[in-house]
């Protein structure tokens, strides 16, 4: 292996981090990390057993499944924050409503643990909006006079400067008797 070798690996290294970086920040990333991580201890502490020494301490639920359904659906809705970022905005209202049936259903929420990670992630995931595309330096105005120099003179073509829509007037008596349509006025006014 040569010296240079290892200033390649460093640049792939850096091109990978500014990648995840844009990647990162085109979403609502950390909402969906805070949702995830709420999910893993509610679906996790019912079925757990912590060993001390010679005994078992077992905190099997009636309500287990329940607490398996809440935390593999939080983190699927803090994957579809990730993944789909447009339904933001749905992903945090169910996040948030999950947390809190999680509270009577799984252990009081993971023991408040997996209740405050996705509470906050659901927050952060409503919260959340993509940032403004940034506007080109470069690219001068088209034309740099004010409104009031660009307007038509009595001469020129009215429709070669676009100020702004309008709408067509009508003529007071320009209606059809026959038909019974008069120009949109009513019949008393």
């Amino acid at each position: 292996m040569s010296p240079e070798s290892t200033g390649q690996n460093k640049h792939n290294f850096t091109a990978y981090r500014r990648e995840f970086r844009t990647w990162r920040g085109n979403r609502p990333f950390w909402a969906g990390l805070f949702t995830m991580l709420g999910g893993a201890p509610i679906a996790y502490f019912p079925y757990a057993d912590l060993r001390l020494g010679n005994m078992t301490l077992a905190m099997s639920t009636t309500a287990g499944a329940g607490s398996l359904i809440i935390g593999i659906l939080l983190i699927t809705l803090g994957l579809t924050m990730w993944f789909h970022s447009i339904v933001r905005v749905f992903a945090g209202v169910a996040a948030i409503l999950l947390a809190l049936i999680s509270l009577p259903v799984a252990n009081i929420g993971g023991f408040l643990v997996g209740f405050l990670f996705a509470l906050v992630g659901g927050a952060l995931s409503i919260s959340w909006a993509p940032g403004a595309p940034e506007a080109d330096e470069e690219a001068p105005y088209a034309d740099p006079s004010p409104l009031d120099e660009r307007r038509p003179e009595s001469g020129e073509h009215a429709g070669s400067v676009l100020h702004g829509a309008t709408v067509p007037q009508q003529q007071v008596g320009d209606h059809d008797a026959a038909s019974g349509h008069d120009g949109g006025t009513h019949r008393a006014g």
